[in-house]
């Protein structure tokens, strides 16, 4: 964890650093975060185990956005993907590092997240009988399968499919992009051009 003080050296001014330190903290897996009124650079894992205030998602989406990253991808829970995916919504869209940038879906992406959420959360409710954050792994697995070829009923939202494949890109990159994730799965990490840092 570093401060955006100690990580740029110096302030610009008494609002924070520039733009390049930030594109540079990004760059190595670090987003600026509000932890106790001090805004600090840290990881999104980082970010989630210190309480880091959100800035566009709501605790409810956040809560929501867990539950359904972590039944993608296991492990997107403690690896902070609420708080990736908050603090990249928060950046300019030519700056955010999420993977619905990059598939035509127009900005702004907060609306996509939430409606998302709120479809997947509805589906729950009807199908299942509780909000998607109470669904065990075993009920909520039918459902989630049930996204992908679209034939989740009611959904009220983005596609499915779309919105299916966004999260669980995001979570993938959150539990599976760094070195430490290729050491836990024993497989050579073979980056053509090795990153400064892990997230």
């Amino acid at each position: 964890m570093q401060t955006r003080q100690a990580f740029d050296g110096q302030r610009r001014d008494q609002h924070g650093p520039d733009r390049r330190t930030l594109l540079k903290a990004a760059g190595i897996g670090l987003f600026a975060f509000n932890v106790a009124g001090v805004e600090v650079l840290l990881s999104p894992a980082e970010a989630r185990a210190r309480g880091a205030v959100l800035s566009v998602l709501s605790a409810e989406d956040a809560a929501l956005l867990e539950a359904f990253g972590e039944a993608l991808v296991p492990g997107a829970r403690a690896a902070g993907i609420a708080h990736f995916v908050d603090a990249n919504l928060a950046r300019p869209h030519h700056e955010s590092l999420l993977t619905v940038r990059y598939l035509d879906v127009l900005p702004p992406h907060d609306a996509f997240y939430r409606a998302g959420l709120a479809a997947l959360d509805a589906a729950s409710r009807a199908v299942l009988g509780v909000p998607f954050v109470q669904a065990s792994a075993a009920a909520a697995k039918p459902l989630i399968a049930a996204m992908l070829p679209g034939t989740i009923a009611p959904w009220q939202g983005p596609p499915a499919a779309l919105f299916y494949l966004t999260v669980r890109s995001d979570a993938a990159d959150l539990v599976y992009g760094t070195r430490a994730a290729f050491d836990r799965m024993q497989v050579p990490y073979l980056a053509h051009i090795d990153p400064p840092s892990d997230w």
